[in-house]
């Protein structure tokens, strides 16, 4: 019992470590996504005074 209760918890430990990383690196394509979405968007305004709407 104690082998299956030591691989039951080196099991768990390596679950959670995994978690943390997926959070990471979540969190880290997140930013880089909203970056890249306000890039495009600064790319793409348009001179307002220069549209003229009749």
């Amino acid at each position: 019992m104690t082998d299956t209760h030591h691989d039951t918890t080196r099991r768990n430990r390596l679950l959670e470590a995994a978690r943390q990383e997926m959070i990471k690196f979540e969190r880290k394509e997140n930013e880089f996504r909203k970056k890249d979405r306000e890039e495009r968007a600064a790319e793409l305004r348009l001179p307002l005074d220069a549209i003229r709407v009749h």
